[in-house]
């Protein structure tokens, strides 16, 4: 049994869908974040409903050892993009990349195929392998 698969399937009961999942230490404290979409838009209602639905099957299946916060939220505004499904949801918006060669690349997202992240940039359409992508989010201009 994998906790993610287990998280998902409580997720998805409340008519939302499992963006991804973290492990953070801040201030000395481990914070196991659950991050979901929903069509609409995600409410606190909707985060403490599925909060507590977790926390049992949590406590039986622990995401970390030791003691931890468990906090579900939105991926907000401004996300990551770890996954190729985190890319292929973002198309059309604007995103920021850190490639492995340093450089940082802005554009809006046309796509993401054959392991490709696929931007149009003040250069044109250009093609980044996932694989030399380390960081990557998209970002709002205010």
């Amino acid at each position: 049994m994998s906790v993610e698969t287990e998280v998902k399937k409580v997720v998805e009961s409340h008519g939302a869908e499992l963006y991804d999942t973290e492990v953070a230490n801040e201030d000395g404290h481990t914070i196991y974040r659950v991050y979901i979409l929903k069509e609409g838009g995600v409410d606190l209602d909707l985060c403490a409903d599925i909060s507590r639905d977790l926390s049992p099957m949590l406590d039986v299946y622990p995401p970390v050892s030791g003691q931890y916060y468990l906090e579900v939220s939105s991926p907000g505004v401004e996300r990551t993009l770890k996954k190729p499904e985190h890319f292929e949801k973002s198309v059309g918006e604007k995103v920021y990349l850190k490639l492995s060669s340093g450089d940082k690349v802005k554009g809006k997202l046309l796509g993401f195929e054959d392991g490709e992240v696929i931007l149009e940039t003040s250069h044109g359409k250009e093609h980044f392998p996932l694989n030399e992508v380390r960081k990557a989010r998209t970002y709002f201009e205010w």
